[in-house]
């Protein structure tokens, strides 16, 4: 199959675009490059030796998105692109909605002019709010998002099972990301955007580096074990993967929602552990005030992800730290 792939050369498109073209399957790739450079991409050309076709093109721009589409035809879309730093959407909540929910909306159209039917959008388990029962289910009734991004997130959800609800042909695949993070092991591709990014493992990869003296750890005073928040991280590699499975899920018309995890807790304390366990690295912390948005738990119950895609993340924690780190002192990450 073809694949229009939005958002292509950013951390998880760049990995998602080289499972892809690893099975056999051929990209089309978009980019705005706001949040990230070409390189990524020009890596996994380089690695897979395949060429593929990228556009320096918005995902809110339709006439850019039909004059591609005309000139290359795809099967289906897998919809990447959008800003997602949940700090960042309380300060820019209109960006965050005009590019998140004003680019599906988009797509949708440019969709329905092409005759396209099958979509695979990139969610986020921060649809699920603030849940007092941990893991989640794919059928968890979702609570009130706890940030404007996760609320675009959710709106976006919305917008597609209307769709797939008005169209009985459309295929829809929903995929609610839990925490990615680690590189491609041959180093080649990881995690560079072009700002500060917000996440544990930048912060932790700073400190190791010694571009920055600690690691901000945001409130010890939540309802966990240590203390600190509980996210589920998975192998970036293993989410790629994760797609690639989904895609069978595009033969069924209607919605199909998968979590996207490793399906256990892990405290910003352990993960802070794991990574100088696992590299040998020193990273001092300092605790802070707890952010906005920030939830004191969540991680994914995967049995559906399995049963039905026949799909597991396999890689462990120590290699998603040493696959982070051992990119970051290859390629380099200017910004972080």
């Amino acid at each position: 199959m073809t694949f229009l792939v939005t958002g292509a050369s950013g951390y998880i498109g760049s990995h998602t675009c080289l499972a892809l073209i690893e099975q056999g399957h051929d990209v089309v790739a978009i980019d705005n490059l706001c949040n990230n450079d070409s390189s990524a991409l020009e890596r996994v050309a380089s690695y897979t030796g395949v060429s593929f076709k990228f556009f320096d093109a918005d995902a809110r721009n339709g006439y850019e998105l039909m004059s591609i589409l005309e000139d290359c035809p795809v099967d289906a879309l897998i919809h990447l692109a959008g800003l997602t730093s949940v700090p960042d959407s309380f300060v820019q909540p209109v960006e965050y909605y005009e590019n998140n929910v004003g680019g599906a909306l988009t797509l949708l159209r440019v969709m329905a002019l092409n005759g396209i039917k099958r979509i695979v959008f990139s969610s986020s388990a921060a649809v699920y709010g603030a849940q007092p029962i941990q893991p989640v289910t794919e059928e968890t009734a979702l609570l009130p998002a706890q940030s404007p991004y996760a609320r675009t997130k959710a709106i976006v959800e919305g917008l597609l099972a209307d769709a797939a609800y008005a169209d009985p042909d459309m295929r829809v695949v929903v995929l609610r990301y839990f925490n990615p993070v680690g590189a491609h092991t041959t180093a080649s591709i990881g995690q560079k955007p072009l700002s500060k990014s917000g996440n544990l493992m930048s912060a932790i990869l700073e400190v190791a580096s010694g571009a920055e003296s600690f690691v901000p750890v945001f409130g010890d005073d939540y309802p966990t074990a240590d203390g600190t928040a509980e996210r589920d991280y998975l192998h970036i590699c293993d989410l790629a993967e994760g797609h690639v499975a989904a895609l069978s899920a595009l033969n069924t018309p209607g919605v199909h929602t998968y979590n996207l995890g490793a399906g256990r807790p892990v405290s910003v304390f352990e993960m802070i552990r794991a990574f100088s366990d696992a590299t040998g690295m020193s990273v001092p912390y300092r605790v802070c005030e707890r952010r906005a948005g920030d939830l004191p738990q969540s991680w994914a119950d995967v049995s559906k992800s399995k049963a039905a895609l026949g799909w597991t993340a396999s890689r462990s924690l120590a290699q998603m730290c040493v696959d982070a780190w051992t990119f970051y002192r290859t390629v380099g990450v200017e910004g972080v």
